[in-house]
């Protein structure tokens, strides 16, 4: 058995949308000594996620010998590991979404139906309201708009909520939430499964890198 001092120590710096996926994935691995989510929807302002995503890893330098970044590209996080003071493997995928089916069956869905709706048990969880928050939709509120006004609208494109089962569902009723939300944006709702190997691959990188710094 390893002692304390001879493990590797992996910090979990990641997105709250992935949170249930990455804990499910790390609750008995004895090399996380580090896990912390941020607010979803940070992506919006592109730079504000560069920023707070590089202050949070950069905080751990010293506390960890690697950094597992639970974030896709996410619009503005390509390259950032080249800006990051602590050794970090990051999803590779553009978002979310493309991290618990693979790039490549996003593509494919996305395919099969351009106007799908991509909910997770993170994404049900938030329902309406976190839909209307990342998209600011809000911001008229005050002159008489309400924001399912302007959601609706945004929706007449879509015809589809694809849900994809992720193995932490009945835990919270996502799927029933899922449905809830196709059913107010008068949305079909279909369900498929997901597929982890975007998160295993990132953990294992991050061991890789760690075990890499324990031994420079």
């Amino acid at each position: 058995m390893l002692k304390d001092e001879d493990r590797i120590r992996i910090g979990i710096i990641g997105c709250e949308i992935l949170k249930k996926e990455i804990e499910q994935l790390t609750k008995d691995d004895p090399d996380i000594v580090h896990r912390e989510y941020l607010e979803f929807a940070l992506h919006v302002d592109s730079a504000v996620l560069k920023a707070k995503v590089q202050e949070k890893v950069n905080a751990l330098e010293g506390k960890v010998d690697a950094v597992f970044l639970g974030y896709g590209i996410c619009q503005s996080l390509r390259g950032i590991t080249q800006v990051l003071t602590v050794p970090t493997a990051m999803l590779e995928s553009d978002d979310c979404i493309g991290t618990l089916i693979t790039p490549k069956e996003y593509e494919r869905e996305k395919r099969v139906c351009v106007g799908t709706w991509f909910s997770t048990p993170g994404w049900a969880e938030l329902g309406i309201d976190g839909v209307i928050k990342e998209l600011h939709l809000d911001c008229a509120k005050d002159q008489g708009y309400e924001p399912m006004y302007f959601l609706r609208m945004l929706f007449e494109g879509y015809s589809r909520c694809l849900y994809v089962y992720t193995g932490v569902d009945a835990e919270g009723g996502y799927v029933e939430k899922s449905k809830a939300f196709a059913e107010s944006l008068n949305l079909r709702h279909e369900c498929r499964d997901c597929d982890l190997k975007v998160l295993r691959d990132a953990l294992a990188e991050a061991k890789r890198l760690a075990r890499k710094a324990r031994s420079a």
